[in-house]
């Protein structure tokens, strides 16, 4: 029977009533949900600024501890290590005195799916959350994940150092090259750099895949650890960085050959070991054991590091070179700070576009960094000069201890760490027999065709100066899924600690022990050996030192130089000889377009820094009374004449060689016989 109508009224109404509070309910939770989704947006902030805040004040610790260091003349210990042990510091507190603040993980099963998503729409009551990938949780570890929000907001993302923090390292390294003593020593270089490198990966990777069936024999392997991976930590252990000991040397004033070696060879070699970690990463055999030996993909891992270096070489040599033509068929240098930002762009750009194309941006970098002082550094302005020499080298030593500083949090705050004893001793005597194996056989081949030979406390001190650094730490970290990824970073975290702190900490007792020279001024040259070649009489020491120095060049750079000078540099920059002096005379019209007006407005050249090295033709004469006698036998009257007051002036091409030597101010006083005996070359 149906309810009479005034009865049915109450009803609705309670009804009515119902759905009112349920709907002012849910506003009230949805308020709620927003108040407490500003509360964590804004303790996230916090966070954030928090864990930059920590890394500036050890950066401004580290600074001053430098300070009070240099003040009271400590050498024991470098500013990396000083960064290193104040991580720690914080590393600690933040490990053991920090409280857990997130308890809201909780494992979701998939198990429809076979592969990871990258990013995930989870759907929680009606709104979707976005979760983006961070990497895999080995099953035992599910219940170890971070429950700190503060240790995770200071482990950075691995990308962070190869694409902001690395650039600026590498770039001031190619920039800040002292060209003289680097291509008298360009031979020995190379061969450390690239050859050198080659060996002690292999020999390092080898070694350690003995010691990983070892491991296995004894139980002490818990997971898959196949020789490729082996292969990739010599690569990444095998890229050197003495930064500790360099700045003893420079602070020194050591041997200018001993630091040039160990400059050149670090800064290519970090280069080195990165495309070869990348071309091992390439090896991929055919067949269903992917990690056994292929000939196919060994050969393809092969051009795949000849690709990948040359490519990265040419990119780098490119954006240098188009922005020192942009340098100087512009008016920038009329506005400092519009140069000073643009060149600063362009040097940086270089990485990510090198990144971005497949290549490697180290390399890149690198070599886009030497062009960069080669010719755009010309064409700047003065202050732009100083400008760029200063802003590289504070993000030099900003990036460079800031990297040193999170090595010392990473060892607290890094949540997968695998620490095995066997491994790690392993791995220390493998780096040991791979750098003797690197530097004492190469340097016995190199003193073979080197007339200047690397002594036996040169090879020593370049075995003991192998120290691991930001490259090999940089390489280490950005991969970490597998197990044996990240046995190989905590054990190069370890490497890079003894190193830093021991071998850095006995540079300046070694240089005593060894007998090497210190308080050398870096133009000083070596002293002359019995074997060298003479002045027999003459134009002075600045004539004998010009002539030492050209003779001492490696003939790789002086093949190279005489085209730089007279076609690269007229073309990039503001000096050099005209184009229209150099060019046939049917090029007139390219040749006076191309060349700079400052060129025909100076009457003395812009000085070439590294015009020193080269050994021209003329330079190998006989000089007797008026007659010359060249190189290839001819002869002919000397055409110098003498002014009214006794002294000899120099002809129009004497001039000129002298000008391109940088030393137009030399004035030869005495007449007589000169004879330049030409000698094998530094290798």
């Amino acid at each position: 029977m149906a309810l009479p109508v005034r009865r049915r009224l109450p009803v609705l109404s309670l009804l009515l009533l119902e759905a009112g509070g349920l709907r002012a309910a849910e506003r009230s939770s949805s308020a709620m949900e927003e108040i407490a989704t500003e509360k964590e947006a804004e303790e996230s902030h916090r966070q954030d600024s928090v864990s930059l805040l920590t890394f500036i004040l050890l950066l401004t610790l580290t600074i001053l501890t430098i300070w009070l260091f240099k003040h009271r003349r400590v050498r024991f210990l470098h500013e990396t290590g000083l960064a290193m042990i104040y991580g720690l510091i914080v590393g600690v507190i933040l490990r053991y005195g920090t409280p857990s603040t997130s308890g809201r993980d909780k494992p979701f099963s998939c198990s429809q799916e076979n592969r990871p998503f990258t990013t995930l729409l989870v759907n929680v009551s009606g709104k979707f959350f976005e979760y983006t990938l961070k990497g895999e949780i080995s099953p035992g570890k599910i219940h170890n994940v971070e429950q700190n929000d503060m240790l995770r907001k200071v482990t950075f993302d691995p990308e962070v150092f190869f694409n902001i923090l690395l650039p600026p390292i590498i770039f001031h390294a190619g920039y800040s090259l002292k060209k003289r003593h680097f291509f008298r020593n360009l031979g020995s270089i190379l061969a450390y750099a690239f050859l050198g490198t080659a060996v002690s990966c292999f020999i390092i990777g080898n070694l350690m895949y003995g010691v990983v069936k070892l491991m296995k024999l004894v139980g002490q392997l818990s997971d898959k650890f196949y020789y490729t991976d082996c292969l990739l930590f010599g690569a990444i252990i095998s890229a050197t960085d003495p930064v500790t000991v360099l700045a003893i040397f420079n602070e020194l004033h050591a041997d200018v050959d001993l630091y040039a070696l160990l400059f050149g060879e670090s800064v290519l070699n970090d280069a080195v070991a990165i495309v070869l970690s990348s071309s091992i990463v390439a090896y991929q055999p055919t067949g269903e054991n992917t990690h056994a030996f292929d000939a196919a993909a060994f050969f393809k891992s092969v051009g795949v590091f000849l690709g990948i270096f040359s490519g990265s070489f040419m990119m780098g040599a490119v954006t240098g070179v188009v922005t020192a033509l942009v340098t100087k068929f512009t008016k920038l240098h009329c506005f400092p700070l519009l140069e000073t930002a643009l060149f600063f762009l362009m040097s940086w750009s270089t990485f990510l576009l090198a990144e971005a194309c497949g290549f490697t941006g180290v390399v890149a970098v690198l070599f886009c960094g030497i062009t960069q002082a080669h010719y755009t550094y010309n064409n700047l302005s003065v202050e732009s000069r100083s400008r760029t020499k200063q802003l590289f080298e504070v993000l030099h030593f900003l990036a460079e201890n800031f990297i040193f500083s999170y090595m010392g949090l990473a060892l607290f705050t890094f949540q997968k760490h695998i620490f095995s004893p066997v491994f790690i001793v392993g791995a220390f005597v493998a780096i040991f027999l791979g750098r003797a194996a690197h530097i004492y056989p190469l340097s016995f081949l190199l003193n073979l065709g080197r007339r200047h030979k690397i002594s036996w406390s040169f090879q020593h001190m370049m075995m003991f100066s192998g120290l691991r650094g930001a490259m090999a730490f940089a390489l280490a970290i950005r991969d970490t899924a597998t197990y044996s990824h990240q046995m190989m970073f905590s054990t190069t975290l370890l490497i890079v600690f003894f190193t830093v702190w021991i071998v850095g900490g006995g540079t300046t007792p070694m240089l005593s022990w060894l007998n090497i020279r210190v308080g050398v001024d870096p133009d000083q040259d070596p002293p002359p050996t019995n074997d060298s070649f003479q002045v027999l009489q003459g134009d002075g020491p600045d004539s004998e030192r010009r002539n030492r120095m050209k003779q001492e060049s490696a003939w790789l750079f002086r093949l190279w130089y005489s085209f730089d000078h007279n076609y690269l540099k007229p073309i990039l920059t503001h000096s050099g000889p005209p184009l229209t002096t150099t060019l046939p005379s049917w090029c007139g019209l390219i040749a006076r377009c191309l060349t700079s007006p400052q060129v025909y407005d100076n009457q003395e050249q812009l000085r070439e820094e590294d015009s020193d090295f080269i050994l021209n033709d003329g330079d190998l004469t006989v000089t007797y009374g008026d007659t010359t006698i060249t190189a290839n036998g001819s002869s002919g009257p000397h055409t110098a004449t003498t002014s009214l007051d006794g002294r000899r002036t120099k002809s129009s091409s004497e001039e000129a060689l002298e000008r391109d030597l940088g030393a137009a101010d030399h004035e030869v006083t005495s007449r007589g016989t000169r004879l330049v005996f030409p000698l094998e070359d530094n290798a």
